[in-house]
């Protein structure tokens, strides 16, 4: 369907619409067991590299106060035969040994570092991995929404938002008419293209507050926090009709909508299973009327 709206109407919706500031999605925590474990092991490895570190500059720093005893013994012979009369040792074999230390420290130092730049590479490329597993978590490949498991907890971050300051919070279910005709008519790569169109002006007409969900299948859903009926109005006035081409033939695009404003108390499966009666309420009386239409050639009524 599509909504009809006054431009008075949507001229002054718009403006409360555009001025509302952009709030940032709550942080969320990436879903699936094999996501976290990974996070957890990047975080132990991240403390192991930490560590090394922490060894590496407690070395040296021994290192340098050794050097530094050393030099100011050969410096103050007279301080070194104070403090121990018997301890003797002959000039060449204590510069050896020194030398000697410098670099065996040195090239454990060298080791160290190699292997700290190769861990943190690894830990780099297993960060990328994660992010990569976490993006296919939460993103529906064919129109790149976001999915139904982000949209759950997302939707559950806005209800408590919503609880603590009194924010108006509305959800939008969306369905697409004829579908299966669609898919039946021209294909599935057609379908498919009509189901990335639509989601890409579905992106088009929300505000970067908002969130757009594919559910499956032809069903969309729209978390628009801080709205309200009349803004929900500017929306779907926006969404209007749509005309996908495909071979050379545009192929009609429209949909049927059913939304629910959150009440105080009301948990965020309720509501979108109350949009999603309004939207195929909606629906059926649209089937309905259609079929007690009466047509006549030329006429309709």
């Amino acid at each position: 369907m599509t909504a009809t709206v006054s431009r008075a109407s949507l001229d002054k919706s718009e403006t409360i619409y555009s001025s509302l500031s952009p709030m940032s999605a709550p942080p969320l925590q990436p879903p699936g067991t094999s996501i976290e474990e990974s996070n957890r092991e990047f975080a132990k490895q991240l403390l192991r590299i930490e560590k090394r570190d922490w060894w590496v500059w407690g070395y040296s720093i021994f290192v340098i106060l050794l050097l530094t005893f050393a030099v100011i013994s050969f410096i103050l012979p007279n301080l070194g035969e104070r403090v121990d009369k018997g301890f003797k040792i002959k000039a060449g074999d204590a510069i050896f040994g020194l030398v000697a230390l410098v670099v065996i420290f040195n090239l454990y130092v060298i080791y160290q570092q190699t292997l700290i730049k190769r861990l943190r590479r690894q830990l780099a490329e297993k960060q990328g991995h994660s992010e990569l597993l976490r993006t296919l978590a939460l993103i529906d490949p064919l129109t790149g929404l976001y999915n139904r498991r982000f949209a759950e907890e997302r939707l559950a971050a806005e209800v408590l938002r919503s609880q603590r300051r009194g924010h108006p919070l509305t959800v939008l279910t969306l369905d697409l008419n004829s579908f299966k005709e669609i898919n039946d008519t021209h294909g599935h790569p057609a379908g498919d293209l009509v189901l990335q169109e639509f989601a890409a002006r579905l992106n088009e007409v929300i505000r970067g507050s908002d969130l757009a969900v594919r559910l499956g299948g032809d069903e969309f859903l729209v978390v628009l926090p801080e709205c309200t009926l009349q803004q929900l109005d500017l929306v779907l006035g926006r969404l209007g009709s749509l005309e996908v081409e495909w071979h050379g033939q545009k192929i009609p695009v429209t949909f049927s909508a059913g939304w629910k404003q959150y009440e105080m108390g009301e948990r965020p499966e309720e509501m979108i299973a109350r949009a999603d009666e309004v939207l195929y309420d909606r629906k059926r009386a649209s089937k309905k009327a259609q079929q007690n239409e009466i047509q006549i050639p030329g006429r309709t009524y």
